[in-house]
């Protein structure tokens, strides 16, 4: 099964879909956020801002707690029944938010709206339809998505509201929702994820994630990427208005800015094949984010300084963003994708939910300063362990027909087949009779690989 320099048309498609799909999951975080607060004095219990506060965290803080669940069931009962579920428990907090009377039940809408924690299961989902030497090209599209998300909420959001109001915008999501379930069905092939022979389950296989030192680093860095960027995003609209730029002309920065980062970070991502360079782009981008936030103080001089201090920011963040959830699928013990994923994400989003409380705390107290404090302490941290990191090397994968085997036959096949040099994971789908095999190519002896299948036909 040779692998190839361009991605199949179903993993274009896939990756395309489940793209936009994820992109609908960071839109109802977004979209909201540049209008939300004004709309809310109009709302019973709206003066209240440390109440406007958790309506707009509650979506990020149940997404963070439910991503490990979501993640696991996805493992146990497959990637599509779990991202249906997601998607219908997101229209439904839609609906209610756009009913809302009152704050407290907004609040009620952005906890359901969280509660459908469908990330996990969507990447996991690109991982299984990808092979590994595309996986990286499929998560910098779910990557560049979420900054294309964030910078097309900036930039629709005021009109959005002017013409359905933010209860229209919450109705908007919810029917998005429902065409999304569409497309992952009409769209999106089936993956026979379940069961994996080989593969460890429950405890044991959580307890494989939890212990994995350099999934761990990972883990810190979504934690970290996402806090800085809240924070951020406390402090630059003020800045901004200070230069002299109205609220309603803040999109003229945002949208070249986002655009220019993406034509930026893409040689860093497409060149990343080899693992030197691949952990050579990750240190430098967490170091220019750390520069950054250093320079942030230094800002007061115009619109154009912010401007290109924005771009230096999301061209890291880009650059990060699309790195971080290919190596985890990468790095992740076989047949727990879902679960490492589901820490992941649950980790990514908690990350949105303490930065944007921290950093509204700290600006509030302390202006500027406070946040350039909070995100520096989070990159130096993160820049430290990332000097340990360790890519793995690009795999592809391999698939053999067998013939149907009992249990005791499969496990010393699998056995044998992952002492063979250069194969990483070996599994068996269980109702397909193929065995699935990841292997580094330059040293990968598939001719013993096809004796020991042979001895078993």
């Amino acid at each position: 099964m040779p692998s190839s320099n361009r991605m199949s048309a179903q993993e274009l498609r896939v990756s395309i879909s489940l793209s936009g799909i994820f992109g609908l999951r960071m839109l109802g975080m977004f979209v909201i956020l540049p209008v939300f607060a004004i709309y809310a004095e109009q709302l019973p219990g709206g003066d209240n801002l440390t109440l406007v506060g958790v309506a707009l965290g509650a979506y990020g803080l149940t997404q963070a707690i439910l991503q490990i669940p979501f993640g696991a069931w996805s493992d146990r009962y497959g990637r599509k029944p779990v991202i249906y579920a997601g998607l219908l428990i997101f229209a439904a907090g839609s609906f209610v938010a756009a009913a809302a009377p009152n704050i407290y039940v907004v609040i009620l809408g952005r906890v359901l709206q969280g509660a459908g924690a469908i990330s996990a299961a969507v990447m996991a989902m690109v991982a299984d339809l990808t092979r590994e030497e595309h996986r990286t090209k499929a998560m910098a599209m779910i990557g560049s998505t979420i900054g294309a998300t964030f910078a097309l909420s900036l930039v629709v959001s005021p009109w959005l509201n002017k013409v359905i109001g933010v209860p229209g915008i919450f109705a908007l999501t919810g029917v998005l929702a429902f065409a999304a379930m569409a497309v992952v069905y009409s769209v999106v092939p089936d993956t026979k994820a379940e069961p994996r022979a080989g593969a460890r389950r429950g405890l044991a296989g959580f307890q494989d994630v939890l212990r994995d030192t350099q999934l761990a680093r990972l883990y810190y860095g979504v934690f970290a990427l996402h806090a800085v960027l809240m924070a951020l995003f406390i402090a630059v609209p003020f800045t901004l208005r200070d230069a002299g730029l109205a609220l309603d002309q803040h999109w003229k920065v945002y949208l070249p800015v986002m655009l220019g980062s993406f034509v930026l970070m893409l040689p860093a991502v497409l060149n990343a094949g080899r693992p030197a360079q691949a952990r050579m782009a990750f240190i430098v981008s967490v170091a220019l984010l750390l520069l950054t936030q250093l320079a942030m103080p230094w800002l007061g001089g115009g619109v154009w300084p912010i401007a290109l201090y924005l771009l230096m920011f999301f061209t890291a963040f880009n650059i990060l963003e699309a790195s971080l959830p290919s190596l985890v699928s990468r790095m992740a013990p076989a047949g727990v994708k879902g679960t490492a994923i589901g820490i992941f994400s649950s980790l990514q989003f908690f990350g949105t939910f303490l930065g944007a409380v921290a950093g509204g705390y700290l600006y509030g107290r302390w202006g500027a300063a406070g946040v350039v404090i909070l995100d520096a302490t989070l990159l130096v941290i993160w820049l430290g362990i990332a000097f340990g990191m360790k890519v793995p090397a690009a795999l592809s994968t391999r698939a053999y027909a067998l013939p149907e085997l009992d249990r005791g036959l499969t496990d010393g096949l699998l056995a044998e087949l992952r002492a063979v040099p250069g194969v990483h994971e070996a599994l068996v789908i269980a109702g397909e009779h193929m065995l699935h095999l990841k292997v580094d190519s330059t040293g990968f002896d598939e001719q013993n690989v096809l004796k020991l299948i042979a001895r078993e036909t």
